[in-house]
Parts: C-alpha cells; sequence; structure tokens
C-alpha cells in the first residue's frame, strides 16, 4: 500500500531526473543506497589487499571472492519471496545492520593482527547475502514512498550512481587509504560507510499498512509456495519471460569476452596493458551512468519494451569493432556505448518491474531476474578462455556482438511486445 504525499514542486526540482528528491524516505533510501555502494567499492579493495596481506596466494584470494558469490547465489531467490512476505523496511534495515557488523568485525581482528581468512571469508559470504536481500527489498519499497510518475527518474539515479561509486570512486578511495596506511584502515573507511548508511535506513517511516501486511504474509502457506507463485506469474507474461531469457543468453555471449579476453587485447595491444584496461572499464562504467541520467531525464519511451530489448541488443554491436580495432580512443567510445545502452535498459527495466508487476510480488520477479542474471555469468567467464584457444578472438568478439541484437528481434516477436506496450501504455501520468 503507497503512502506517498503530495510534495510541491519547485524550481529545484523541475528537473525530471531531479524529482523523487521532493521525497523526504526516498533522500534517506538513496543516500544509505550511495554510502552502501560506495562501502561495496571499498570493500573490493581492502579484501584484496587483505587476504594478499594474510596469505599471497592467487588461490586464496580466490576462494575469499567466491564466497561473496556463492552469498549471492544462495540467497538470490529466497530475499524476493522474504521481501513479499515481511516489511520491505525492516529488510533494508537488517541487512545494512548486518553489513555493518560484518565489516566491523573484519576491521576490529585486522587492527589486533588476529584476522585469518576465513573470517574475510565468512564476512564476504554475508555481506553477498545482503545483496541478494536488499535488492529485491529496494525494488519493492520503491512504490510505497514514490508516486509512479517518479520511478524512472529513481530508477535512473540508482543506475547513475552504481558505476560512479561502485566501480570507480570506491575502488579508487579503497586504494589510496590501503595504499597509505593498511588493509585494516581501508576497513574502518568501510566500516564508517557502511555505519552512516544503517543510520539513515533506520529514520525511514513506517509505510502505512505495512503491520497488516507483514500479519498477512504470517498467514501465507510457505515460501515454497511463494517461490512458485512468482515462477509461474513469470512463465505467464510474455514480456517479462521473454525479457528475462534474452537477457540471461545475452549475458552468456559477451560477460566472457569482455571480463577475460578484454584484458588480454589490452596488454597485446598497447604498452601499458593494465592502466589502459582501467581507463576502457572507467569508459564503460561512465556509459552506464549517463545512459541511466538520459533516460530518467525524460518521460518513459512510449514503446517502452522495444526501446529496452532492442536498444540492449544494438547496444552490444561495438564489440565486434572493438575485437578488429587497435585504436584506443575507438575502443573506449565503444565501451561508451554498450555502457551507454546498458544503462539505460536497466533503469526502463527497473521501472517496468515496479509498475506492471503486482505489488505484492516485486520482490520475488526481482530476485528471479537477479537470479537468471547471474546464472549464466560464471559459464561465460569460465567459456572464453578455452575458446579463444580455437576460435580467433576477433570472431568472438563479433559474435559477441551480433548475437545478441539477433536475440533481441527473437524476443520482442516471441514476446508480442509490439503490441503488449501498445496496449499496456505507461508514457501517460499514472493515474
Amino acid at each position: 500500500m503507497s503512502d506517498v504525499r503530495p510534495v510541491p514542486e519547485t524550481a529545484a526540482v523541475r528537473w525530471r531526473a531531479l524529482r523523487p528528491l521532493r521525497h523526504r524516505d526516498y533522500r534517506l533510501l538513496i543516500g544509505a543506497t550511495a554510502l552502501s555502494m560506495f562501502a561495496t567499492g571499498t570493500w573490493t579493495i581492502v579484501m584484496v589487499f587483505q587476504v594478499i596481506a594474510i596469505d599471497d596466494n592467487p588461490t586464496a584470494l580466490s576462494a575469499v571472492a567466491s564466497c561473496f558469490s556463492g552469498g549471492l547465489f544462495a540467497f538470490a531467490l529466497v530475499g524476493g519471496v522474504v521481501a513479499d512476505r515481511v516489511s520491505k523496511r525492516m529488510v533494508i534495515i537488517l541487512v545494512q545492520g548486518v553489513n555493518l557488523l560484518a565489516v566491523t568485525a573484519v576491521c576490529a581482528l585486522a587492527f589486533m593482527d588476529v584476522i585469518r581468512l576465513w573470517h574475510l571469508a565468512v564476512a564476504s559470504a554475508l555481506l553477498g547475502a545482503g545483496a541478494a536481500f536488499f535488492y529485491p527489498a529496494y525494488s519493492a519499497y520503491l512504490p510505497s514512498i514514490l508516486p509512479a510518475d517518479d520511478l524512472l527518474a529513481a530508477n535512473g539515479m540508482e543506475g547513475a550512481l552504481r558505476p560512479t561509486l561502485q566501480q570507480a570512486i570506491g575502488p579508487a578511495l579503497g586504494g589510496m587509504v590501503v595504499g597509505a596506511w593498511i588493509p585494516a584502515a581501508g576497513a574502518a573507511v568501510t566500516a564508517v560507510l557502511h555505519g552512516s548508511a544503517f543510520v539513515l535506513v533506520l529514520l525511514l517511516r513506517p509505510q502505512a499498512g505495512a503491520r497488516a501486511n507483514a500479519a498477512a504474509g504470517g498467514k501465507r502457506p510457505g515460501m515454497l509456495r511463494d517461490l512458485r507463485e512468482g515462477f509461474v506469474f513469470t512463465l505467464r507474461t510474455p514480456w517479462l519471460l521473454w525479457t528475462l531469457l534474452f537477457a540471461c543468453l545475452m549475458l552468456l555471449v559477451t560477460m566472457g569476452p569482455i571480463e577475460v579476453l578484454l584484458p588480454f587485447i589490452t596488454r597485446d595491444r598497447f604498452a601499458d596493458g593494465e592502466r589502459t584496461f582501467g581507463l576502457l572499464l572507467t569508459a564503460f562504467g561512465a556509459g552506464g551512468a549517463v545512459g541511466s541520467l538520459a533516460i530518467s531525464s525524460r518521460p518513459l519511451p512510449r514503446r517502452y519494451l522495444t526501446v529496452m530489448v532492442i536498444g540492449w541488443g544494438a547496444g552490444t554491436l561495438p564489440l565486434a569493432v572493438i575485437g578488429h580495432i587497435a585504436s584506443f580512443w575507438v575502443m573506449a567510445a565503444s565501451l561508451f556505448v554498450i555502457g551507454f545502452t546498458g544503462g539505460m535498459g536497466m533503469v526502463i527495466w527497473g521501472t517496468l518491474l515496479q509498475r506492471r508487476v503486482p505489488p505484492t510480488m516485486i520482490g520475488r520477479v526481482a530476485s528471479l531476474d537477479f537470479f537468471v542474471s547471474i546464472a549464466l555469468m560464471p559459464l561465460s567467464v569460465a567459456v572464453a578462455g578455452p575458446l579463444s584457444t580455437v576460435v580467433p578472438t576477433p570472431v568472438i568478439f563479433t559474435a559477441a556482438g551480433v548475437i545478441p541484437l539477433l536475440l533481441a528481434m527473437t524476443a520482442v516477436l516471441a514476446g508480442r511486445m509490439t503490441s503488449d506496450e501498445i496496449a499496456n501504455p505507461l508514457d501517460v501520468p499514472a493515474g
């Protein structure tokens, strides 16, 4: 049940992308989310160098890093069921509290010089599990604190902050702190960021009807029944089913070349391969941020499903260019375009989940999306390396650029998306 109160529009918030900031609870939520993203970015560096300080062994680092993915994967579906059964606000508060406790424990153990690899493994698993619970709850919570017309802008703001804070500024700060002092100092910074996020979410107001919904959730038959309902709804909703299938296959085709083969391409083509690879990833992240802000600054497209899916598919075409061109600027521009179209699509997708999925099922569908998105990524990464030994790298990148567009056109036709978006317009003011 929504508890959104109308807020007068002022000159400061007439820019569509900033309209959600009119609402107090959204300001608290996006502030906490930004701090949490920042902390995740710093933790990436802290975890790496703390592991190296304990055991300078790639196997040890791989084991600890995989614990985050393990926690995320293990609870990806459970998180959505929980978000639909209990108070989303309480889930968000508990996740931030667990994040704070996990990182604070690592910080304390590191300063006392008694930290061990298993401590870092447990902390990473807890942070991964927290992410699995947080994002379905966050997605389902937004419609209760924002009008429907502000959801696109809110998703755009989150989409712009993620690459900026989690993939750029956070790791940069973590690297500077760890480099200047010790990993424990970086852990302290991460703990402060999580603590600040925890304070902000504590200030969120309980939503009207939250207790009644929680009580009703307690009378449900069981979590497996809820999970099955989410699967059945997805299977019976063509635009949703075919978008998820397309996204899963697109990531299978594209993630391996980007994450595994691109570093080798930059090493072979440029004298300073490591620095070049970092700059290329920065271009990719910048494209995602700009794309998120661009789409959220305008009304939702009338052909929102077509724009989203075809945009994702056509946006990968520059990968074919990367496979054949040795110019840094062309490669950077190509990755910027890929990030731009990816960011735009993610903002539209998040808005569709919040506007076209029943409120009582948003958490489950969001977690199913989360699960599908990461399900085949490990396979993509595992296959890319061996495949490059028998197939020329330019051919792999050409396939990674072209196949998603073919998949996108198939999804639009099979999901009857063109007729669906006309029958369910979202480019008019809600209500």
